[in-house]
């Protein structure tokens, strides 16, 4: 049993470029909460965090950028090159991440928790969860997701693939092995079996969260729910039946989407009306994608599906909400009276709340900002 009273506790790892987020994403559509422990790495080293000016003395002012904060992709080049120069660096960083994984599990109220760590057996994190999970890809796949969905070199990929142990000492620790090189689907019914095999039923046969009704239309009531991949035609169907330029969505297509992220749908009866992609990484909420039916008034499904991100995002511990709109949806009375400002990733001060908005703010977009709560992870000590 994990050392958290009350808790079922995944620990979930594989090597760089397996597809681990995807999987933990997975899991968090079952109704897991999802902590991805290397994101709190990045937090402990950050301006202000507790292993900001560990780093600095260890490895020098050179790793500091002109922003103020340890340039990591200089650092990473120090230390995947010297297994001595990143044993030091995890010495500083693993200790911390402990700590805010425990802070974390504390104070979520999911009895399900997914911990995603590429150094959890290094780290002994393993020993305190109730099963392993490890996700493996072949290595050409790991390259090819490196390249393209991280921007790296070939040479670099190939660099931090090398730095790490095999894939099968990972395998040999593990309770599930998911292979991930394939379709989405493929992958989900790897995830819902094994769920269904390790999770206590008592857990899995937990009621789900109900519909939440939000307002009224002359059409009947606003219900705002989450998506499941079940509802990857339905959402699909809506996007090609608002936005009717470019190329057409198709099921697989949002069946993929599901691996990024999760979807709030906004329902008047029988009819899906609203759409939104809504993603917790890092703590930081981020709503993009929102399509709205013209046929209903967008002043009174925004309102709606703000609200029921805003709950989910809190219940997740989120400390920012930040949320992206197509240029007919940024009336900005309507978000000032949600209580957002307008505002652009440069002001946001706090470093991964400016990371996660210049990651995902697209042109033609407006960005509104929301703090959802004022105590933080990882702040000094």
């Amino acid at each position: 049993m994990s050392k958290w009273a009350g808790k079922y506790v995944i620990g979930l790892t594989g090597n760089i470029g397996t597809g681990k987020s995807v999987v933990r994403r997975m899991l968090e559509h079952q109704g897991a909460y999802g902590i991805d422990a290397d994101a709190l790495g990045h937090r402990a080293i950050a301006k202000g965090a507790p292993g900001y000016q560990q780093v600095i003395e260890m490895f020098g002012r050179w790793v500091v950028g002109p922003d103020g904060e340890i340039n990591r992709a200089r650092l990473g080049k120090v230390v995947f090159a010297d297994k001595d120069a990143l044993a030091i660096l995890e010495s500083i960083v693993h200790p911390l991440v402990v700590r805010a994984i425990d802070w974390t599990i504390q104070r979520a109220t999911q009895p399900v928790i997914v911990i995603e760590a590429i150094k959890l057996l290094e780290a002994n994190l393993h020993t305190a969860c109730d099963s392993v999970w490890v996700v493996i890809a072949p290595p050409e796949v790991q390259l090819a997701r490196l390249v393209q969905k991280r921007g790296m070199s070939e040479a670099e990929a190939r660099q931090r693939i090398m730095a790490q142990p095999p894939q099968e000492q990972k395998v040999a620790a593990a309770n599930v092995v998911i292979h991930n090189a394939g379709a989405f689907e493929d992958t989900w019914k790897q995830v819902l079996g094994a769920w269904q095999k390790f999770v206590p039923a008592a857990v899995t046969a937990a009621p789900a969260a109900p519909a939440r009704s939000a307002a009224r239309l002359p059409q009947g009531e606003i219900v705002v729910t989450r998506g499941r991949p079940r509802d990857s035609e339905a959402i699909a169907a809506l996007i090609n039946r608002v936005k009717k330029t470019g190329k057409p969505v198709s099921k697989n297509d949002i069946m993929a989407e599901f691996g990024e992220k999760a979807f709030l749908l906004a329902r008047v009866g029988e009819q899906l009306v609203a759409v939104a992609g809504w993603q917790v990484e890092n703590l930081v909420a981020r709503t993009t994608g929102i399509v709205i039916d013209p046929s209903v008034p967008a002043g009174q499904i925004l309102p709606a599906m703000v609200n029921e991100m805003e709950r989910a995002s809190r219940d997740l511990q989120c400390e920012a909400s930040l949320i992206f709109t197509p240029p007919e949806y940024t009336n900005d009375a309507v978000w000032q009276e949600l209580g957002y400002e307008r505002r652009t990733p440069q002001t946001l001060g706090v470093a991964v709340w400016t990371e996660a908005a210049q990651e995902t703010l697209r042109p033609g977009q407006a960005m509104f900002f929301k703090q959802l709560r004022e105590d933080r992870v990882l702040r000094p000590i």
